[in-house]
């Protein structure tokens, strides 16, 4: 039987500029990656946990942890097909692992990617979605002054953006949209991300963003505030996006039952990979609630696959990709650059991106490695 050696790597990736949103001020990006390899081909796929529980349960030593000491026992316990280790077997593997969809999604993207390169198929015809390329927004994080965020967005927009998405919190709202809106005209597509920021008692508040004519307000209450979400969806003409509270079909087909969420965000780190993300696709298309695919600063690595799903049909929203330019000098693959608004989705194998270990070394601050016997 083929061995597998996985290499998991923290990575210290410095941001162009800082990020500061509701929750947190980075101005350095901590990214796990994780490596597969096996048979000589290499795999790699990386990871939405940031260093704190802050947007997720699911935190980088957290990950680490069931990866080591839960997902590599139990697959070293499960003896792989003959033709080697797969997807589907590796699900198999993990269907009795509660939760973790982080951690699952981590491992799971590496060996898709390994088993894609090895048969020579791009990450895009597997999912069956469109190659081709793809219009993306930027999120903008909170500024210090208003001036300074007229400043970012019409940066952002002659550098040809087609979407701009405005992070928001109690005492910055109602002020810097109207501000972007005056600034920018009605016609520019504009939305709100507060990530969890408000309470149900704002409703009445995050009601008056109405006048704005956003594309959507995403994630105003806590994860498991369902409720509130529906609460506010009836009472708002504002379309009300869920993020955090998506972490797999289950939670999309119950929001969408309560009549709580008019948009969703995939990302799929999030929600367990790219084969749930496909799956959360295909039940938001069945009823008519659009899609866009979420980032949380992802290398060239995440970037890569990500514009590879949002190549399926619901994704008609602009998605958080961005050019790698918008979060990094340097980056651990290609650089991703606009074109029209646009990103071209990656046609080589897997993700179709290779990824450059001297910019990996160079980044890494931890480092451990397995080798499993399979």
């Amino acid at each position: 039987m083929p061995r597998v050696t996985l290499e998991i790597r923290t990575l210290a990736m410095p941001l162009v500029r800082p990020f500061r949103t509701s929750k947190s001020v980075d101005e350095t990006r901590h990214v796990m990656v994780l490596r597969w390899s096996e048979d000589g081909v290499d795999g790699w796929s990386e990871s939405a946990a940031d260093p704190e529980p802050t947007y997720f349960p699911e935190y980088i030593a957290s990950v680490r942890t069931t990866l080591l000491e839960v997902i590599v026992p139990a697959m070293e316990s499960s003896p792989p097909p003959p033709s080697g280790t797969t997807v589907g077997w590796l699900r198999s593997v993990l269907k009795d692992v509660p939760g973790n969809p982080i951690a699952k999604a981590f491992v799971e993207s590496a060996l898709l990617d390994a088993q894609l390169r090895r048969h020579g198929m791009p990450l895009v015809d597997f999912l069956g979605a469109a190659a081709g390329r793809i219009p993306v927004g930027v999120s903008v994080g909170i500024p210090d002054s208003i001036d300074e965020l007229i400043d970012w967005v019409g940066g952002y927009l002659r550098d040809g953006y087609s979407r701009i998405k405005l992070k928001i919190q109690p005492g910055w709202d109602l002020e810097p949209v109207r501000a972007v809106r005056a600034t920018f005209g009605d016609d520019l597509p504009l939305q709100v991300d507060a990530n969890q920021a408000y309470e149900p008692s704002d409703i009445p508040h995050l009601r008056r963003l109405d006048e704005f004519n956003l594309l959507l307000l995403e994630q105003p209450f806590g994860r498991d505030r369902l409720l509130a979400h529906q609460a506010l969806a009836a009472a708002s003409t504002t379309p009300i996006c869920l993020d955090e509270s998506i972490s797999g079909v289950h939670d999309t087909v119950v929001a969408i039952r309560l009549g709580a969420v008019n948009v969703v965000n995939i990302k799929p780190s999030r929600v367990g990979g790219y084969l749930n993300s496909r799956a959360i696709h295909d039940v938001c298309q069945a009823n008519g609630i659009p899609v866009f695919c979420g980032g949380t600063l992802e290398t060239a690595v995440g970037r890569a696959a990500n514009l590879a799903l949002a190549g399926l049909p619901g994704f008609t929203l602009p998605g958080d990709i961005s050019a790698t330019s918008r979060y990094y000098a340097k980056d651990i693959a290609g650089s991703f650059e606009l074109e029209d608004g646009c990103l071209a989705v990656p046609t080589g194998p897997g993700t179709g991106v290779d990824v450059d270990l001297d910019i990996v070394e160079e980044l890494t601050i931890d480092r451990r490695t397995v080798s499993l016997g399979l």
